[in-house]
């Protein structure tokens, strides 16, 4: 009784992880995307840096939904 109580909230708890982990990398890249597609346009001599730091910029956000995914794991497979 006990074991599939925890194992309903492990599976619950990676659910939510997942759902509520990937809402923020997913907003922060395209906000991030959409303001350097904007400098772009506005000054095309910039385009190398402005895609730089974009690229470099939606790796540090992807982390986020990479943390959301190992938490999620290891609610999964080793508590669950």
């Amino acid at each position: 009784m006990e074991t599939a109580i925890i194992k309903a909230a492990c599976a619950l708890g990676a659910g939510l992880c997942m759902g509520l982990g990937a809402i923020g990398p997913a907003i922060g890249e395209g906000n991030a995307v959409g303001k350097a597609l904007e400098g772009m346009a506005r000054q095309p001599e910039s385009t190398g840096n402005l895609r730089l730091n974009m690229l470099v910029g939606c790796a540090v956000a992807e982390t986020t939904g990479i943390y959301s995914l190992v938490i999620a794991i290891l609610l999964l497979f080793v508590f669950g």
